[in-house]
């Protein structure tokens, strides 16, 4: 389940950089492509925080997935 939601994430990353690019170039610079591209970067690094293992090969990715039970 947590793969799936991690999925999901990424491609509204990738969205939302690209209807970013798509208004800033449409329109020019303007508050809205900003404020798009500053959401994309908390979501990935929300998905870098689950995802990459500390020093010893834990991550919280494995540890939800530990946890229940698969």
């Amino acid at each position: 389940m947590v793969n799936v939601l991690l999925s999901a994430a990424m491609v509204a990353v990738f969205a939302l950089v690209y209807a970013a690019i798509r208004i800033w170039l449409r329109e020019g610079f303007s508050k809205k492509p900003l404020l798009m591209i500053i959401a994309a970067t908390v979501i990935f690094a929300n998905i870098v925080i689950w995802a990459v293992p500390d020093e010893r090969g834990n991550s919280l990715l494995n540890e939800a997935q530990k946890a229940s039970g698969r």
